[in-house]
This record gives C-alpha cells, sequence and structure tokens, in this order.
C-alpha cells in the first residue's frame, strides 16, 4: 500500500506576507482557491466548502490545527460521508529576492475509498499542482507586481 503523501513544492515571485496573506485571508483565498463562507486562522477553527466536478460536489469539511504566522498552516480535510481524515499543511519558507518558496503536504490520502475513483491520488496531485504552481502563483505574483508598480 503506498503511503507517500502529496508534495508540491514552488517558489513564487511574492513576499512570504503576501503568501499567507493569501493562504488566510478569506477575501484573498476565493480569488485562487475556494469561496469560504468563514475562515479564520486559528487552531480549532472549522470551515466547509464544497468542491468538485459539475457532476459530483463534495461537501469539504476541515479544522485548523496547527498556526505559525508566515510558516505554517495545516487543517484536517475530509469529505461529508466519508469517514477518513486527511492533513493538509502549507509550510512558508523566505528565499533570497523577497520570494518565497511554499510546500505543500497532503497526507493520508490512501485512506480514502478505494472504490470511489474521485478519491485517486493523481487527482490530489493534479488538483494541488494546478492550485499551487497556477492559481495561487498567478495571484500572489499579479498582485505583487502592481503592488511593485505603485512604489515606484
Amino acid at each position: 500500500m503506498e503511503t507517500q503523501p502529496v508534495v508540491i513544492e514552488k517558489i513564487l515571485n511574492a513576499s512570504i506576507q503576501k503568501v499567507w496573506e493569501a493562504l488566510t485571508v478569506k477575501e484573498k483565498m476565493k480569488e485562487w482557491y475556494f469561496d469560504l463562507a468563514t475562515f479564520k486562522p486559528e487552531v480549532g477553527f472549522e470551515f466547509q466548502f464544497y468542491g468538485g466536478t459539475d457532476e459530483k460536489k463534495y461537501l469539504h469539511i476541515c479544522r485548523i490545527t496547527q498556526v505559525i504566522p508566515q510558516k505554517i498552516l495545516s487543517y484536517t480535510w475530509s469529505y461529508e460521508n466519508v469517514p477518513v481524515e486527511t492533513l493538509v499543511t502549507f509550510e512558508l519558507f523566505e528565499e533570497a529576492g523577497n520570494r518565497t518558496k511554499i510546500r505543500l503536504t497532503h497526507l493520508g490520502i490512501e485512506n480514502f475509498p478505494k472504490e470511489n475513483p474521485d478519491f485517486a491520488k493523481n487527482n490530489f496531485v493534479e488538483g494541488w499542482t494546478y492550485f499551487i504552481n497556477t492559481s495561487l502563483k498567478d495571484y500572489v505574483e499579479k498582485t505583487q507586481s502592481q503592488l511593485s508598480g505603485l512604489s515606484q
């Protein structure tokens, strides 16, 4: 049984502050991630959102387990009526030139029901790769360049 987590790393041309806000400010999250009803980067805070395809939507149920501002954000990740809880962690590392390395780790995916192809590991790899390498990257780098232009 494969137990390797999904790990996606990317260096973003944006400050840690900018990336942290994109991960933790509800209004900014909806620009690249999901449109959440509520979100607070506090241990124990629970949030939910729907995601999936047009044919099949899943209620995602999450609870924040760790917050170290501008360094780590972790939360559980489960689905309504699926008795499996996984863990998503975003880690931020300062890089030279006002850049940030982000590492996303999603642990426990192998515990999702095998009979549902929506829970296949490759779907999580594709989804997280898109969110980190395209959606988040485009959002923080676009807004970072707008800020840079204002300060010149």
